[in-house]
């Protein structure tokens, strides 16, 4: 229920603000993006503590935004989320996730208003993560493979120079949560991230 009202709340922010928006074209330019958010990932579940439910997080990093013909960008992106999860029996559990991402936007760069961008997105995910108990015991967990769906705007300062705000949905297969080579639960890298940064041009 808190992640649905979480991304009811971003993607309608999402929406109304860009209604009222433009576009500044970025075709052949190349922008390097920075943000920082919060994450609400998915509950998880460890064997003999059962079903770990997790907080919402921390998540951060940046990428590259390459403009193409036709309003397309392609994106680039490394990200590090962080969270914290507790059992049925109060022990906790410490998660991080390092997200390297590919994706295609596609920007609504002929509207009226100035300044004001509008993007959706869709790519690849490969997602490497790790866990770490109330004990000290560090846990592997299996890198997999996803994808993801993102909608978000850009506020031009500048030519240069952009605000962006972005909610993104990533979706994988569960991974494998092994200790000393032993499956001792299973990690769900499904999560809904909203975050807030700049893109800096550099043509």
């Amino acid at each position: 229920m808190k992640k649905l009202l979480v991304l009811f709340c971003a993607v309608s922010c999402v929406f109304l603000t860009a209604a009222a928006a433009s576009a500044d074209s970025i075709n052949g330019r190349v922008g390097l993006s920075g943000r920082i958010g919060f994450l609400v990932p998915a509950d998880n579940e460890v064997y003999g503590g059962g079903d770990i439910e997790t907080d919402a997080g921390f998540v951060g990093g940046g990428g590259l935004l390459i403009g193409l013909p036709s309003n397309f960008a392609l994106e680039f992106d490394v990200t590090y989320a962080a969270f914290e999860g507790d059992d049925w029996w109060g022990d906790n559990y410490d998660f991080d996730t390092t997200n390297i991402s590919l994706g295609l936007q596609y920007r609504f760069a002929n509207l009226p208003v100035q300044r004001l961008v509008p993007y959706v997105g869709a790519g690849v995910d490969i997602l490497i993560s790790d866990t770490e108990d109330s004990y000290g015991n560090n846990a592997k967990i299996d890198t997999v493979v996803g994808g993801h769906i993102s909608g978000g705007v850009d506020y031009f300062l500048a030519r240069n120079f952009a605000l962006t705000a972005e909610v993104k949905f990533v979706f994988a297969p569960d991974a494998d949560i092994k200790y000393q080579g032993d499956h001792v639960g299973d990690f769900d890298p499904t999560s809904i991230a909203t975050t807030f940064g700049i893109r800096v041009f550099f043509n």
